[in-house]
């Protein structure tokens, strides 16, 4: 049974920084794309940063680009989502997610998810 499961969520002034992490267990990931996404209430899932397998291939969305930080350890199945100048904007549910093939990947293109972490940022 693959299983996700994100930690490191939490309450943050603006400007703070916040370090999500995922582990996955089950299966290995070390040959497909792994990446975090976030809802906010009353809004779809929208994607936030991807990773290849191979080191430093790594594709943001426009809003956290130059903010977040992804990076993964295919050794140990685990990617990280490093979260620095933290707006009130980016308040919403995290949710790790593995099994794509490529970096533009949407929601449907992730065949195995978390069950996401909270992340609020008070300004």
């Amino acid at each position: 049974q693959v299983q996700l499961v994100e930690s490191g969520g939490g309450l943050v002034q603006a400007g703070g920084s916040l370090r999500l992490s995922c582990a996955a267990s089950g299966r290995t990931f070390s040959s497909s794309v792994m990446g975090w996404f976030r809802q906010a209430p009353g809004k779809e899932r929208e994607f936030v940063a991807s990773s290849s397998w191979r080191p430093g291939v790594t594709y943001y969305a426009n809003s956290v680009k130059g903010r977040f930080t992804i990076s993964r350890d295919n050794a140990k199945n685990t990617v990280s989502l490093q979260m620095n100048s933290l707006k009130p904007e980016d308040t919403a549910a995290y949710y790790c997610a593995a099994g794509a093939t490529t970096l533009v990947a949407g929601v449907t293109g992730y065949n195995y998810w978390g069950q996401g972490t909270q992340v609020t940022v008070s300004s």
